[in-house]
């Protein structure tokens, strides 16, 4: 899991990699924290090519979060080829993401 704190580390993990799941959190949210290993064991076992890459929005991310827009957390953005294709915020489930992913994952990598 990559840890990204800057827009510019963003930029550069989405030049070098064809898929990123970006988890939004904090420090202090426990749904973030719960979910952590939830979405690098879905990403192992049915998206294996995806990136997980994570910012706090309380620990040192908050410029990246500020550039995002973020309002709300926990939050998912997940880009295909360098470009935003979904995201989920505040109340969503495992579920979601895999649905989010399943169609773009199986046409960018399948």
């Amino acid at each position: 899991m990559l840890t990204l704190e800057t827009p510019q580390q963003l930029a550069d993990a989405l030049k070098q990699h064809q898929g990123l799941l970006l988890l939004i959190g904090g420090k202090d949210c426990g749904v973030c924290q719960a979910l952590k290993p939830r979405i690098t064991q879905l990403l192992e076992t049915e998206f294996p090519a995806m990136q997980l890459a994570y910012v706090d929005c309380q620990a040192g991310g908050e410029a990246l979060c500020a550039q995002l827009g973020v309002f709300a957390l926990p939050g998912i953005r997940v880009y295909f080829q360098g470009d935003s294709f979904g995201e989920l915020a505040r109340v969503f489930s495992i579920a979601d993401i895999r649905q989010l992913l399943t169609r773009p994952y199986s046409i960018c990598f399948e």
